[in-house]
């Protein structure tokens, strides 16, 4: 409605400075996939609304299902069918860096490269990967033996230490026969000792794998703190989870769930370490003057991985950019 045009399957290189190194020049990518004709359009109808799938669109792109094996969102994948250099005045006036801190090593190795700022800010910002599944379950969670009102509950037993009661997302899905709730559970995702490679395509779906495996265990034998009627004399009863395969028994009907190990560079949460504070970098500063950044990683007013503080940074930025919204309207933004 704006007038936006998204071009997508595209993956950012480099962000290259003119020889003074005094704002954005150019913009490198690698096209992972070539669109068969027009735009794409990545959205799908759920229960009447336009949303995202889980997966690309792939009768949109040239090579259709055969690209199916293919996780464009991978840091260890690197399809590309061509690449791409943007430049400025030609192609953009300004530059909103919007990635997470823990891709910009790989996404602007320049600016790193240059500028020592950059560099501290990398360094000392720390990440982590992180943990979660989702079940749906066909009794309330009251049937289950939880009394209190649903919230967020965290500081549990790891490795699943945070969850969630997610009922309200059921009305928002397709489902023939509705659940009767779905729980979210998320935690941290212990690193290898060595990170791995980055032609090591595999890791992301080992370390999937290894979600998939805390979530059996947990269910097997921590929920019952919580859920103390979810379990009989055998364990805990698979059967109330949800499945589409009615034939599915036991352990193996969690395979028709949800579980995911967020291990990707730009998936990684961003920690607030000791002392890290001061290595944040404001979407307000100028030292690239057609450059700003967004995301909960920046000096924003909350030094705290969360949805508000990328809303105040986007605000931010637009700010930087465009004057508008003024500070004094940002709420958050060093004001309640």
């Amino acid at each position: 409605a704006r007038g936006v045009r998204f071009e997508f399957f595209h993956r950012l290189t480099n962000v290259g400075l003119d020889s003074a190194r005094s704002h954005v020049a150019t913009l490198d990518f690698e096209v992972q996939a070539a669109v068969c004709t027009g735009e794409y359009s990545p959205l799908i109808e759920v229960a009447g609304r336009r949303c995202w799938p889980a997966s690309p669109r792939f009768e949109q792109l040239d090579g259709g299902r055969g690209l199916a094996s293919i996780d464009f969102e991978s840091h260890w994948e690197r399809p590309c069918v061509g690449t791409r250099r943007l430049c400025v005045t030609t192609d953009f006036d300004f530059v909103v860096l919007g990635t997470s801190v823990g891709a910009i090593p790989h996404v602007a190795s320049e600016l790193v490269a240059h500028d020592p700022r950059w560099r501290d800010m990398v360094a000392k910002i720390g990440t982590t990967a992180t943990q979660a599944f989702q079940i749906w379950l066909d009794q309330p969670l009251d049937a289950l033996g939880w009394n209190s009102p649903a919230h967020i509950i965290t500081s549990f037993d790891k490795p699943f230490e945070t969850w969630c009661d997610m009922e309200h997302v059921i009305p928002e899905e397709a489902w023939p026969d509705r659940p009767a709730t779905a729980v979210y559970f998320c935690s941290v995702l212990k690193d290898p000792p060595l990170a791995p490679d980055d032609a090591d395509t595999g890791y992301p779906n080992r370390r999937d794998e290894d979600v998939r495996e805390a979530a059996e265990l947990y269910l097997a034998r921590a929920a019952q703190a919580f859920w103390p009627r979810a379990y009989d004399a055998s364990g805990f009863r698979w059967n109330m989870l949800i499945a589409p395969d009615s034939a599915a028994t036991g352990p193996a009907r969690f395979a028709t769930q949800y579980w995911r190990a967020n291990v990707n560079p730009s998936d990684r949460y961003v920690l607030s370490l000791p002392g890290s504070t001061q290595y944040r970098i404001s979407p307000l500063d100028g030292t690239y003057d057609n450059l700003t950044i967004a995301g909960d990683w920046t000096a924003c007013g909350i030094n705290s991985g969360c949805t508000e503080a990328a809303v105040i940074s986007g605000r931010l930025a637009a700010h930087a950019l465009s004057g508008s919204p003024r500070l004094e309207d940002i709420i958050g933004f060093d004001h309640p």
